[in-house]
């Protein structure tokens, strides 16, 4: 098989190949008739109309923009197109990628000159209900946002200071909320009071019956971090999935305040009810429960599952991969639309996948979905085309990496943080426009092959990715883990996530649905201004300071 024939851009001798498209075309004009009339008048009266839209004969475009064309490095994430127009100009300050810090908002603060206390309260209820949904997400005003949220629930309020202490709950057992998309989009506004916020949606229990099963908590030097962890029963995920979410005693809003230890205990659960659940299909598992267990009896426990999977990996649990995910951030338009995660609330969600489906249905049977096979077909059909491993390839093109514009100046490395574990940079085709990858150094494929160690230097680096994104503006990330199956006996894969801001810009369209990612920027400008946030971040979270070549 033809390597190039897998669409990807990891040539096997350890670059990267793309395709610069530089387009001269001409036009057949099968126009009938001309509508030609006036636009406006410039600065002295003069009438500029729209004579240029309606040539006479053909179009004749002798050297359109240039146009690069990357092929994603996994062929099923599609390719990416790069304006070079666009990035040129960036290129000359890599430092302009950055989004605009959001400027403060206030009605109430708007109207207090004009009218009296009460007159503005009065007028911000009678406002219609799209209205409202803008001011909700959008207020920095405390008194904004508590009026709001004072007009779409009830609540039980504190005699002495008039403070709520809970929600108002129907005979039906339901909270008392007349104005839901409201109610949701004020509770995760970070403005809002931390009351307001604990008794709408951050208090156990305040979002229904999902039951707590497990728990972190640990004071650290900056602050203590908390973490519930709830099982989500009636799941898209047939089995069940968990959410690690920070406490009701531990706000979290912004990445900026998520911190280390939050980060520690949002992944421990995740590894301990990873290894608990295998241990348990395969008779492993410690006794006794109530207990969160320890980093040391946590790794003991991944050693006993990993031997009895390594002794006969066809053995014990039907679960054979996992599924883990972040969805940071929240915003809803004023029609209505959510544009992102259903609560900002800092929380991460994760589940097992089995091997074949449990139950009946029109299925012979056979692997259940998880995308991380998606990677595992890539690794196998490009060792079947080229001989050779795809991560160690795809390691080595990051490692030679040149400029897509070719110059000898400027950044050249799409590095932006590694140790020795592990590595995060920028991939050379962006699906999302800020997106960032971070992928074992060694070739261990899923999170039972990583060591204390491995998952230490994960942890930090997955945190170190959303504060670099968010310092440089992102408000939405989606996080995802691709993964090897457990049963997976070879090399060939490694442990990817990627990091995908969603931009105000980019909503996504017909061409992201056709797998066609545009983007105005380089990698490796975009590369350098993460790195030039790096310093700062990792001060934030006491690591060392490791600034990679640029």
């Amino acid at each position: 098989m033809d390597w190039q024939r897998l669409r990807t851009c990891v040539a096997p001798d350890g670059s990267f190949a793309f395709f610069v498209h530089r387009p001269r075309y001409r036009v057949g004009n099968l126009r009938e008739a001309d509508a030609v009339g006036p636009l406006g008048e410039d600065a002295e009266g003069r009438v500029i109309d729209n004579r240029s839209n309606f040539p006479e004969g053909d179009v004749e475009e002798p050297g359109a923009g240039p146009v690069i064309e990357i092929p994603n490095p996994f062929p099923f994430r599609g390719a990416t197109y790069i304006l070079k127009f666009s990035a040129d100009r960036i290129a000359q300050d890599p430092r302009t990628i950055a989004l605009p810090e959001a400027r403060p908002v206030s009605f109430s603060g708007a109207l207090e000159k004009a009218l009296p206390e009460s007159s503005a309260e009065t007028l911000l209820e009678r406002l219609p209900p799209p209205l409202k949904l803008a001011l909700a997400v959008t207020s920095t005003d405390c008194r904004d946002l508590i009026r709001l949220a004072r007009g779409c629930c009830r609540f039980v309020d504190d005699p002495a200071t008039g403070r709520p202490t809970g929600l108002r709950f129907s005979k039906s057992g339901a909270p008392e909320i007349t104005d839901r998309p409201l109610f949701e989009a004020l509770a995760n506004n970070p403005h809002l009071p931390d009351d307001y916020k604990e008794v709408m949606v951050l208090r156990p229990g305040a979002q229904g019956g999902s039951e707590i099963v497990g728990e972190w908590s640990e004071a650290g030097a900056d602050a203590v971090s908390h973490v519930f962890e709830y099982l989500r029963r009636n799941s898209y995920i047939p089995w069940g999935h968990y959410a690690a979410n920070m406490a009701h005693d531990a706000v979290r809003y912004r990445v900026s305040d998520l911190t280390a230890g939050d980060i520690a205990g949002m992944r421990h659960l995740y590894y301990q009810r990873t290894y608990l659940r295998l241990a348990e299909a395969l008779g492993v598992a410690p006794s006794g429960r109530r207990k969160r267990l320890s980093p040391d009896a946590l790794e003991a426990l991944r050693r006993r599952v990993r031997s009895r999977f390594a002794a006969d990996a066809s053995s014990g649990s039907h679960f054979s991969a996992t599924l883990w995910g972040w969805n940071f951030g929240f915003d809803c338009a004023p029609s209505g639309y959510r544009l992102h995660a259903s609560h900002q609330q800092i929380h991460q969600q994760y589940a097992m996948i089995p091997r074949i489906p449990a139950g009946s249905g029109q299925s012979p049977g056979g692997p259940l979905f998880a995308c991380g096979d998606l990677v595992a077909d890539c690794c196998r059909r490009y060792r079947e085309a080229t001989g050779q491993r795809f991560f160690d390839t795809y390691l080595l093109a990051i490692r030679r990496n040149r400029r897509v514009d070719g110059r000898a100046e400027g950044p050249q490395s799409l590095v932006v943080f590694e140790d020795e574990a592990c590595l995060l940079f920028v991939p050379k085709a962006q699906t999302s426009q800020w997106e960032l990858q971070l992928m074992t150094a060694a070739p261990l494929g899923n999170v039972l092959e990583t060591d204390a160690r491995t998952r230490h230097s994960l942890d930090r680096a997955i945190l170190v990715a959303v504060k670099v994104l968010e310092k440089m503006g992102a408000k939405m990330i989606t996080t995802v883990e691709f993964s090897k199956r457990f049963d997976d006996p070879g090399k060939d894969q490694r442990l990817l996530y990627a990091f995908l801001p969603r931009l105000p810009e980019s909503p996504g369209g017909f061409s992201e649905a056709q797998l066609r990612w545009i983007n105005g920027h380089y990698p490796e400008d975009f590369a350098a201004a993460c790195r030039a946030h790096l310093d700062p971040v990792l001060r934030e979270i006491g690591a060392e300071t490791s600034q990679p070549a640029p």
